[in-house]
């Protein structure tokens, strides 16, 4: 009995140690200062020390930080007018563009807390995180607008912002887009909800508002991730742990020196949010905003406007290094490169560098870490290929068995990390917060994981069921509780199955009720309607019968195992 003891405290040993240290770059500390200001102090440190040095480009337009400082100011006081206050939830739907970020700080700065929803949502979706959030306020695409109105009914927001890209753009871009843009019937108001224009907010020139009194400690961001109970829980992010991330991703990356970033990856998922937008003004970057992927736009950016930083997501690189006429466009502006969302191809890796001569690194993390809390090193320190590298400065990991003991380097268990970044804990879900933080601050992330003898790290598979597909995170329970909303449905399992452009896919086991009669399109088309695309199974498989335990539970694991067998047999 004291063997396995010993073994224990030997393991938890390990970890004290800090085998990772050894792998750092000589300029990145293993400890790091954290001021004790909000995330909107990073912005208005920046508009003081680089007042005139580009903030955002925009399809062209530039954005200098002087700018991006006294738009944010004036927002926020016509904010403070519409009675948004310390501690408010103010939901921003906005695509990359100038306004998702000068909205984003106007709310941080009077002590107000965002939560990001995204654009693509459905009525369903949107409506269940403005009611779970208790969302007052609303600032919003406004080519949205059908979906925002059925989202509205029965949710608490009391007021709605509209913005549009095309505001954003120059002649004669911004012209061409109106006369494209289909023909939105907008109302001043919707059951009772004033709908207002964000330019006019903008123009209204408010009284200054008090200065907000902030702690570190303060809920800034309300991140809505999910779980194996597909039901989306939104993760308490502070103001200490953000600026802890983004000054933690600036140590990585190198020094405090300005980049010139390659934003398109959605900043309304928190990958986006640190390594693009929250890191991009901690260092006084220049952020380069595209709305979405387009790989000949992204080719046509990257020639024009010269980025050296480009965090993605591997079907990013994927498609540049597939596109027929990559060889025609100048890549070498890049230098560097963070992965992550999704395992990164060796092959795609080194493809990728070929081409730009960048160093790409594999990182990982999670919503509820801010989201990160690996990666390999950028320069100093080796890259090991199919690791996600070692933890970050403060950053401690450990991988424990089911009883959450350490296990020994080399043997497989479930990742836990502790850090400044980590979540305060879920909104209102203190049952679900217990089940994956513990009193010491460990946060336990369902991914199973070996610690080699050196520190460095390797995700073996995901504990959860969630699927990563093109580096979003499906929940299947959600597709599964849509699929029993058809009519012809009896039971639903939904799985990811491999694919070689998303990483993942959706597919969707069906059992039809009996007499009842559905075909693959129908059902897909049915999910259509009401999940965002990403979500929307690709395949529909159906079958007499599911597989189920003694008890009846549907066993996904079961059919997930019968995909990798088939996907092995044909050669994926």
């Amino acid at each position: 009995m004291d063997e396995p003891a010993r073994s224990v405290e030997e393991a938890a040993a390990v970890y004290a140690s800090a085998p990772w240290l050894g792998a750092y770059p000589p300029d990145v500390p293993p400890h790091l200062e954290y001021p004790e200001g909000s995330l909107a102090d990073l912005l208005e440190q920046a508009v003081h020390r680089a007042p005139e040095r580009e903030a955002i480009r925009f399809f062209g337009r530039a954005i200098r930080y002087r700018e991006l400082g006294e738009r944010v100011r004036r927002l926020s006081a016509a904010l403070y007018a519409r009675g948004v206050r310390r501690g408010e939830r103010v939901a921003v739907m906005l695509p990359n563009a100038p306004q998702l970020v000068v909205a984003y700080f106007a709310v941080l700065r009077l002590g107000a807390v965002v939560t990001l929803v995204n654009p693509l949502y459905t009525a369903r979706e949107i409506r269940h995180q403005l009611v779970d959030a208790g969302a007052r306020w609303l600032i919003a695409l406004d080519l949205a607008w059908p979906r925002l109105e059925a989202a509205l009914e029965g949710s608490p927001v009391e007021r709605v912002v509209l913005a549009a890209v095309e505001d954003e753009l120059r002649f004669p871009l911004g012209f061409l887009a109106r006369l494209r843009k289909p023909r939105l019937e907008i109302r001043p108001s919707v059951a009772g909800v004033p709908v207002e224009r964000f330019p006019g907010l903008e123009r209204e020139r408010a009284p200054e508002p008090p200065a907000a009194e902030v702690a570190p400690g303060d809920l800034a961001l309300l991140q809505y991730t999910g779980g194996t109970t597909g039901e989306p829980k939104g993760a308490m992010l502070t103001h200490r742990n953000l600026v802890a991330n983004a000054l933690q991703c600036i140590a990585w990356v190198g020094g405090q020196g300005p980049q010139r970033i390659l934003g398109v990856l959605p900043l309304f998922h928190v990958y986006g949010l640190t390594t693009v937008l929250n890191y991009g003004v901690a260092s006084a970057s220049t952020l380069i905003l595209l709305p979405r992927f387009r790989v000949k736009e992204v080719l046509d950016t990257i020639q024009k406007e010269r980025p050296t930083l480009f965090p993605g997501a591997p079907t990013m690189y994927v498609a540049v290094n597939t596109f027929p006429e990559v060889d025609r466009y100048d890549l070498s502006s890049i230098q560097a490169c963070i992965s992550g969302s999704a395992p990164l191809p060796v092959e795609v890796q080194k493809e990728f560098e070929h081409r730009t001569g960048a160093t790409v690194v594999e990182g990982y993390g999670l919503t509820e870490a801010s989201p990160v809390t690996h990666a390999n090193p950028f320069r100093g320190g080796p890259v090991r290929v199919g690791t996600i590298g070692v933890p970050w400065p403060d950053t401690e990991a450990r991988v424990v068995d089911d009883a959450r003991r350490p296990v020994p380097p080399g043997e497989v268990g479930e990742l836990a990390v502790r850090g400044p970044q980590v979540m305060k804990g879920y909104w209102n879900r203190p049952e679900a917060t217990a089940q994956v933080l513990d009193e010491e601050g460990w946060l336990y992330t369902g991914d199973l994981a070996v610690m080699e003898e050196d520190g460095y790290f390797r995700i073996v598979d995901r504990k959860k069921d969630v699927i990563i597909a093109s580096g979003f995170n499906v929940y299947p329970r959600e597709v599964e509780d849509v699929l029993h909303e058809h009519p012809a449905v009896q039971e639903a399992v939904v799985v990811g199955v491999p694919d070689p452009y998303r990483g993942e896919t959706v597919k969707a086991f069906v059992k039809l009720r009996p007499g009842a009669r559905a075909t693959e399109e129908e059902i897909v088309a049915f999910c259509r309607e009401r999940l965002t695309p990403y979500k929307v199974p690709r395949h529909v498989e159906f079958r007499d019968e599911l597989p189920k335990s003694t008890v009846g539970k549907l066993l996904r694991r079961v059919l997930a195992e019968e995909e990798r067998r088939r996907s092995r047999g044909n050669g994926g």
